[in-house]
């Protein structure tokens, strides 16, 4: 993967010219819209956060001081992590308009000249990815079972039916994501709107039974609890993390939103409906201790409760969606960046480059997300298992935010490790709560998130390895034409186009076709497809052409790693250098290695099994790269690790 240093901005950069109190008829249409995307798994945390802080409480009366200093330590929670932390800090650490920790990973990268940093960098991004992907199984099944679990609030006799519904609504969700959400979409914000609307709503008529609890906006509430409830703050605090869980798709989703509709959004309705409904329910279970069995579903009146459940039920398959598109964006982005082998990859719309649909990983998510059902049987079950993947991920977000601000925007250390060294203490103490979790459940996203670490890391290696292999062998331009001038081999007509992930030297299609057919057409394209570490190349810089000479050509184009590489646009854009290529006169030679394992592999049996196994089911760079079928030629090689 290639770098290009950016120049450093002196102010964050801004790609909304709105101010977020006046919003733009456009800024407007793009907030209802994060509405659905990004708040989706935030916005249901309700149903559950609550309920499970004193379901996991052992030992805790429900009294004012628990409830007090539960709701304080929620609104604080809430307050720091997406409020201070991305709201308004992280938001800002824009990699040219796009997020998300790949971007994030991407940016520090821009800076970063020294190998050990970069190998860390690589690594985090590996783990946070995997760890993400790991969110993206939990989340669900989580959100779908609390919603459903109202029935057995309205008929107690009807529980046994939430785990088969819940079951019927996943794999529904997930047979449909081959048609695209484009349509479905633009429901989102709109019912994400009613949905939020109707939080505020239901936590007002709770606080007016019990005015008082607003008292718990105090610090000192949350201080007090973990004072006086010191041997089991832990747990509660591993609990009161659910609050914040969805919080990074605040900056994954920012190329699609910008960064003012979203904090408009946050800050104008999202937070205030939040904070109502947590402080509702804290004030309904003050007057009834009882309905912290359920405080969500409890605090709407008998007539409203069946139509909550239904706007519960589709709320939380929104948030679902959002889940689930996210993880086929971090999978395309990390096989643009190299750290996954190519899946194949549909794209589901015409109009919006970012919506895809990836088969394999839909499908590995739904059998998971179904285990996970049927595994734990309940939300509050799988209350155990969440945490542990958002917590790891939002630190990591933490640590490189610590690297760019120092490297883009000029911060001092003093003054970024006084702001990320706040930050990272208070989500230490909540990732250290998750981890008491473990047994109970914290285990799944751990071995999950541990098995996709190995996968990336293997295939990482594995390609460094095979790249290795196969230089040794390799020419560099100026040997392979030194070696060409010693031979007479006849020019056929026409263009011969061979792509090569090396951009130095001569791939080995072109000596295998060379050795075994004797001839060379008249003009010969070294064609590289190279993938930077920003989200788009601007156009006039996609394409670069070097005449090698003697009818031999180097093309190099480069892409974003939010792009799709087209090889249509790198033959287009040759033509500025004078190179006038038709991609159906062309014959486009590619190398097909055939991996075997060495007798003295530097890599362990099991990992070089696994890269075997990847590199052979990978999708092929004739499909991946959109190559006109007709005009291609492969040549195999045997190639040991």
């Amino acid at each position: 993967m290639t770098s290009q240093p950016a120049p450093a901005p002196s102010e964050p950069s801004i790609h909304l010219g709105e101010s977020a109190a006046e919003p733009s008829p456009k800024s407007w249409k793009l907030a209802i819209g994060a509405l659905g995307v990004v708040y989706g798994d935030i916005g249901t945390s309700p149903l559950y956060t609550f309920r499970e802080c004193f379901h996991h409480a052992t030992g805790i009366a429900v009294d004012e001081v628990s409830v007090y200093g539960v709701l304080s330590l929620v609104f604080w929670t809430v307050t720091i992590i997406v409020s201070g932390k991305y709201a308004l800090l992280i938001l800002k650490l824009d990699n040219q308009g796009q997020g998300g920790l790949l971007a994030l990973i991407a940016l520090a990268l821009q800076r970063a000249r020294n190998m050990g940093r970069r190998k860390l960098l690589f690594a985090l991004g590996m783990i946070g990815a995997a760890l993400f992907i790991g969110d993206g199984m939990i989340t669900p099944a989580i959100s779908v079972l609390s919603a459903v679990e109202g029935i057995a609030v309205a008929q107690p006799g009807l529980s046994h039916y939430v785990v088969p519904i819940t079951l019927i609504i996943v794999v529904g969700l997930f047979l449909v994501q081959s048609r695209g959400t484009g349509s479905v979409g633009n429901l989102f914000g709109p019912v994400m709107c009613i949905w939020f609307c109707t939080l505020g709503v239901l936590g007002i008529f709770g606080i007016a039974k019990n005015p008082s609890v607003v008292l718990a906006l105090s610090p000192h509430y949350a201080i007090r609890f973990l004072i006086e409830h010191a041997t089991v703050a832990f747990p509660v605090l591993g609990s009161v993390l659910l609050a914040i869980t969805g919080a990074e798709a605040l900056y994954a989703d920012l190329g699609h939103f910008g960064r003012k509709p979203i904090q408009f959004s946050w800050f104008s309705l999202v937070l205030p409906a939040l904070v109502l409904n947590y402080f509702g329910q804290g004030a309904l279970v003050l007057g009834d201790p009882s309905a912290a069995k359920n405080p969500f579903y409890l605090l709407a009146p008998d007539w409203f409760l069946y139509p909550l459940i239904a706007l519960a039920t589709f709320a939380t398959i929104i948030a679902s969606q959002a889940v689930i598109s996210g993880a086929f964006s971090l999978a395309w982005q990390a096989m643009r960046l190299g750290i996954a082998p190519r899946f194949w990859i549909e794209h589901t719309s015409e109009h919006q480059a970012g919506q895809i649909y990836v088969p394999q990983m839909n499908w590995i998510l739904m059998i998971c997300v179904c285990m996970l059902i049927l595994g734990f049987q309940s939300s509050s079950g799988l209350a155990s298992a969440y945490g542990i993947a958002v917590m790891g991920t939002m630190m990591i977000d933490t640590v490189v935010g610590f690297m760019v601000v120092q490297s883009h925007w000029g911060w001092s250390k003093t003054k970024a490790g006084a702001v990320f060294g706040a930050i990272i203490l208070v989500e230490l103490a909540f990732f250290g709560a998750s981890l008491l979790k473990v047994g109970s459940g914290g285990w799944f996203p751990l071995v999950i998130g541990g098995a996709i670490f190995f996968v990336f890391s293997t295939w990482m290696a594995g390609r460094a390895l095979l790249a290795r292999r196969q230089g040794q062998s390799a020419l560099t331009e100026d040997e392979f034409l030194a070696a060409l001038s010693e031979r007479h081999l006849s020019r056929v007509p026409g263009t011969a186009l061979f792509l090569t992930g090396d951009p130095q030297r001569v791939p080995f299609s072109l000596l295998h076709n060379m050795r075994h057919n004797q001839v060379l057409h008249q003009r010969v394209i070294l064609t590289s497809i190279m993938t930077e570490e920003v989200p788009v190349v601007p156009e006039v810089e996609k394409v670069t052409v070097k005449d090698l000479g003697r009818g031999f050509y180097r093309l190099i184009c480069r892409f974003g790693f939010y792009e799709t590489p087209d090889i249509a646009v790198a033959l287009r854009g040759a033509k500025r250098f004078g190179l006038e290529l038709d991609p159906q006169q062309i014959s486009f030679f590619l190398g097909r290695e055939r991996i075997v394992a060495h007798a003295r592999s530097q890599m362990s049996g099991w990992r070089r099994w696994l890269f075997i196994l990847l590199s052979h089911n990978e999708t092929s760079a004739s499909d991946y790269f959109h190559l006109p079928a007709g005009r291609i030629i492969e040549l195999g090689a045997r190639v040991e690790i």
